[in-house]
């Protein structure tokens, strides 16, 4: 159902530039993959109707919306929709010239077109610019109008003005440029912890520069998390919305949290929500809503309902925490051979080494630094007795690798890399969320399925029951509930990192090595 501004049907052919405009794109551009890459462009129809309302006109020749959303499901295919606007406002008759005869609008191109793909990175840019070149390359537009298509920017051979580039957040650099159109793709990840919103309202002040010449901005989103303050809720609760002044196209589905586990009800919203994105996967998506408990529901309703869903916030529920608990029958022994995890900090967070043993997944707390209730503000940790700690583990137990969060101990890593080994201490940077990403989803699997085991720490358990669950573009990393609380999660990251080391050791063979070993501190 539709649940934004759009109007119903079509404007009139003398009340839109968009009809000239879809005629120019399927004739210069081209499909970018698939059976038909190479093909003609062609727009489905829900991309027809959004094109047709975005270049609707008033009768004076302005647009009647200065600002666009397209807000749909995973998968629907905003980004090739973006792509193909990006090269329109690059190349194309996107601005309104005059009347002809029969009363219709006529179209020309922008003089000096400045494109600009706005994005929280340059990395969350590359897709909609890798789709640019790929419906340009070997196009008719790429030899009428002479392109040089490079990997980072579309420009002309000829040196004329002009270019299709990305953005990204960048504070007061940004400010200044006088772009002709925006792009602001997945604004539900523009917060404020990533400068979002600022460059946001950077981007927004470039535009309104121009808007006489008929500049404007597109924003691409899923539904957003209403905890965040995301750009993507700044522009749906915006009174430009609300008046009609940006459009808004958003196709949810219509589904409450009780039908979420009743097949045919799953089914009927994502269809709805998918609406003509033939190639959306629904009988897989079915599978994965009704069987997969590793995601919160409230990450379905958002990207593949598209309904607005507030995050349930904790990564790990108790019970299912509670799950893997084992009584000592089986008890962690001197010898055994272990992995370890450590995150350390000086004086705020707490500091943790966790084992997690390589024959049977079953994690420990080997020592833990935490900020007594009434330290005084120059508390810090006894860094020494970490590093003793560090040498105790090792003299202990058989370690095959250990995995180390770098800031504020990088000397003591190094240090330890040399005493134990630089095959068994490794740098772990918690700050790569690509990397960390998949740790922390695969500890929450290894959970999920009864894979990982422990002995009920209650140290341990209360970091991991504190860890919230936060959304970034590359999936789900776990934080505190805010940057100052007390609520610590230190050893859950030191938990994360063991697992990690664990399978890494296992896939390096190191579970069949019977070695000893006398190590000195």
């Amino acid at each position: 159902m539709q649940t934004g501004n759009l109007p119903p049907g079509v404007p009139k052919t003398n009340e839109s530039l968009g009809y000239r405009i879809i005629e120019w794109a399927q004739t210069y551009i081209v499909q970018p993959d698939g059976d038909s890459a190479g093909q003609p462009w062609k727009f489905t129809p829900e991309q027809l109707r959004f094109v047709l309302w975005f270049y609707a006109l008033n009768r004076d020749g302005t647009w009647q919306y200065s600002a666009a959303t397209l807000r749909r499901a995973k998968g629907w295919g905003k980004t090739p929709l973006l792509a193909a606007l990006a090269i329109v406002e690059f190349l194309g008759p996107c601005r309104f010239s005059h009347w002809d005869a029969f009363g219709l609008p006529v179209g020309k191109p922008v003089p000096l077109p400045v494109v600009q793909i706005g994005a929280t990175s340059l990395d969350q840019t590359e897709q909609t610019m890798d789709m640019v070149r790929a419906m340009l390359a070997e196009s008719p537009a790429e030899v009428v109008y002479g392109l040089d298509i490079g990997k980072t920017i579309v420009q002309f051979k000829s040196g004329k003005p002009g270019s299709i580039r990305p953005k990204a957040t960048a504070g007061r650099t940004n400010e200044g440029n006088r772009p002709s159109f925006c792009l602001m793709d997945e604004c539900h990840h523009w917060v404020s912890s990533n400068g979002g919103p600022e460059f946001f309202q950077t981007l927004k002040r470039n535009i309104e520069k121009t808007t006489k010449a008929g500049s404007r901005w597109v924003s691409t989103t899923n539904a957003y998390n209403p905890s965040e303050d995301s750009v993507a809720q700044i522009i749906h609760e915006s009174e430009m919305v609300a008046q009609g002044y940006w459009l808004y196209d958003c196709l949810e589905g219509g589904i409450d949290p009780e039908g979420i586990r009743i097949e045919h009800l799953v089914r009927q919203a994502l269809i709805e929500a998918y609406g003509d994105a033939s190639w959306a996967d629904i009988d897989g998506l079915t599978r994965t809503i009704l069987h997969d408990r590793t995601t919160p529901d409230s990450t379905y309703f958002r990207f593949f309902f598209n309904q607005i869903a507030e995050s349930s916030g904790g990564w790990m529920s108790k019970s299912e925490w509670d799950a893997c608990l084992v009584d000592d029958d089986d008890p962690i022994l001197p010898g055994d051979q272990i992995a370890i995890g450590f995150d350390g900090s000086i004086r705020g967070d707490s500091t943790g080494l966790v084992g997690a043993r390589l024959r049977d997944a079953k994690v420990f707390v080997i020592d833990v630094w935490e900020r007594p209730e009434n330290a005084h503000d120059d508390w810090e940790i006894d860094v020494l007795s970490v590093e003793a700690a560090v040498a105790e583990a090792f003299r202990t137990y058989r370690v095959e690798w250990m995995y180390c969060d770098p800031p504020y101990w990088q000397e003591a890593i190094g240090r330890w890399a040399i005493e134990f080994g630089d095959d068994y201490v490794y740098e772990f940077w918690t700050n790569k969320p690509t990397r960390m990403v998949q740790a922390v989803e695969r500890f929450r699997s290894a959970v999920t399925v009864g894979d990982l085991k422990h002995e009920n720490d209650p140290k341990l358990s209360r970091h991991v029951l504190n860890a919230q669950a936060r959304e970034v573009p590359q999936g789900i990393l776990i934080q505190k509930d805010s940057p100052r609380s007390k609520r610590k999660i230190d050893l859950a990251i030191c938990a994360v990192l063991a697992l990690e080391a664990r399978a890494d050791a296992i896939a390096d063979g190191r579970l069949k090595i019977r070695r000893s070993r006398v190590v000195g501190f």
